[in-house]
């Protein structure tokens, strides 16, 4: 009678495990899933701003197409974006084609004192800190999530279950890096 407690017992904490760690690794996968959807709201609110500070230049920087080009390139990259790879690439032509504008307009000073230029930017700064710290937290999220299914003995359940490893979100060093030449 007794090997049957203990088989039963076994039994329990085998099932306990598997309810345990299968809600932690959904609790851990739905983190990341809102992390990412925090920066997606971020990226929504900085590319419907892109439309506005694009307008406020092209009045006064007719002759630089090419950088206002490059942000309506970057904006379409990111709304036809699928995937956390496709993101980033399109967080990095963004940022360098906004690094490119906001040198352009130290050129123009009438620019930089137009108010509503002034505000745009300002808002775009803000954004954009709250980009680069929900970033950092998606790929926190994104690291715990991965430990959690490549730890033992977690790592069976996550095979049984098909839980899958995630992206980090990545910003192309060297882009972030690179000096941005303005010549007329």
């Amino acid at each position: 009678m007794q090997p049957l407690y203990i088989i039963l017992a076994v039994v329990v904490i085998l099932v306990l495990y598997v309810i345990v760690g299968y809600n932690s690794l959904v609790a851990k996968r739905n983190v990341v899933d809102n992390s990412w959807h925090n920066i997606d709201t971020l990226l929504q609110k900085r590319y419907d701003l892109v439309p506005n500070l694009v307008n406020t230049v092209k009045g006064y920087v007719r002759h630089e197409r090419e950088v206002l080009e490059n942000i309506t390139k970057a904006r379409s990259a990111w709304m036809n974006a699928s995937s956390v790879q496709e993101n980033a690439e399109a967080e990095n032509m963004l940022g360098g084609a906004l690094k490119t504008l906001f040198a352009v307009a130290e050129n123009y000073p009438e620019l930089k004192a137009n108010e509503n230029f002034k505000l745009l930017q300002e808002e775009l700064a803000g954004i954009e800190s709250k980009i680069a710290y929900a970033r950092q937290h998606y790929n926190r999220t994104v690291m715990a999530f991965n430990t959690a299914i490549q730890r033992f003995p977690t790592s069976i359940l996550a095979g049984l279950f098909k839980f899958i490893s995630r992206d980090y979100f990545r910003v192309e060093e060297e882009a972030a890096r690179r000096v941005v030449k303005v010549e007329f």
